[in-house]
């Protein structure tokens, strides 16, 4: 077996799945052709250990990688996402919306009464919808505040 073979199996036992059988095979052509079986089932067994820590650091250098690079390019994490969520509920919560983005009705209890609940209802209804608009009439023109049309 060459030097360029040996490397050749080195990195394939890194990366690739090493079996019983292969690293078995490994193991007697790094060794004495006259190794005892006890002595090539040992360098067997480390080989297949090796094979699969190095395996799993590989993984973890690509996961580390793979994060660092997304943080650099601004990608947020699902750790940022779901404190954001959080944050969000929170807002609504406390500005009184529901999940929807409506707001919670208010209870009869506490709507006001008579003529401050006319007031009220007159002041939200000055700003109508376009549906509205255009049943009573055309929308009035909006001034060009640049002077030109």
């Amino acid at each position: 077996m060459t030097r360029i073979d040996d490397v050749r199996k080195t990195i394939e036992t890194t990366l690739g799945t090493l079996t019983p059988a292969k690293a078995q095979q490994l193991a007697k052509g790094m060794l004495e052709p006259d190794a005892r079986k006890e002595q090539v089932a040992k360098t067997a067994g480390d080989l297949l250990e090796w094979s699969q820590k190095n395996r799993q650091r590989l993984r973890d250098l690509v996961r580390r990688e793979i994060r660092d690079q997304l943080e650099q390019i601004g990608v947020a994490s699902r750790a940022d996402l779901d404190a954001v969520k959080k944050r969000v509920r929170e807002l609504e919560r406390n500005a009184g919306m529901t999940a929807s983005g409506r707001r919670k009705t208010a209870d009869t209890s506490s709507a006001p009464s008579g003529a401050a609940a006319g007031a009220k209802k007159a002041k939200t209804t000055g700003a109508t919808s376009s549906r509205t608009r255009t049943a009573t009439g055309p929308e009035p023109a909006a001034k060009n505040p640049a002077g030109r049309g």
